[in-house]
């Protein structure tokens, strides 16, 4: 089985580089739109078309589903979304500058859990359990997962076989990243392509 991760495309809240996380439902914004339409094609030429289509179930990840492969049959799995960045939810950096909680988790390199909400190895726990979960459901060959930056380094840093570090699988809006599925009790996954 291969596995194509793709982040959805960009939000207003992406624009203004704010914390974007599971408690904002923000739908694509018109540049969002607009760059998915852009790399449908793209994509599709690239990389293997996918015969199902997973997503967060957050609005940008449906949205995102929906332009790049609007004739595929998808499925919303809960647990993919992104990570609960609690207090700092739809905050930028300009903003949290000066807040002690904000500078304490920045010197812990982000493992810190977020004020009122998520830790790194809890965010990390659930996305993989949930991926893991809805690839054993599946009797497809090729699938698609139309997630979120934060769940792409979450399942790459923990399940990806070279074991590299979590902001090192940061990936952009709509850029796709392919692997190959080598187990599945427990998931384990080796990077094919990405763009």
């Amino acid at each position: 089985m291969q596995i194509v991760f793709i982040r959805h495309s960009m939000t207003a809240g992406n624009l203004e580089r704010r914390y974007i996380g599971c408690r904002t439902d923000e739908p694509l914004c018109e540049a969002g739109i607009s760059l998915a339409q852009q790399k449908t094609a793209e994509i599709r030429q690239t990389f293997p078309m996918p015969e199902v289509v997973l997503t967060s179930p957050m609005r940008r990840c449906v949205q995102t589903a929906e332009i790049l492969f609007p004739d595929t049959p998808r499925e919303i799995v809960y647990g993919l979304q992104e990570c609960d960045f609690g207090d700092f939810e739809g905050k930028n950096y300009a903003e949290l500058s000066g807040d002690p909680a904000y500078q304490a988790w920045i010197d812990s390199g982000g493992t810190l859990a977020f004020p009122g909400g998520e830790s790194r190895a809890a965010f990390l726990q659930r996305c993989c359990q949930a991926l893991e979960q809805a690839l054993q459901r599946q009797q497809h060959q090729i699938v698609a997962a139309v997630v979120h930056g934060g769940t792409i380094m979450a399942v790459l840093s923990a399940l990806e076989e070279q074991q590299k570090p979590y902001f090192s699988w940061q990936a952009g809006h709509c850029e796709p990243i392919l692997c190959t599925v080598t187990g599945t009790e427990p998931l384990r996954l080796q990077l094919t392509e990405r763009s």
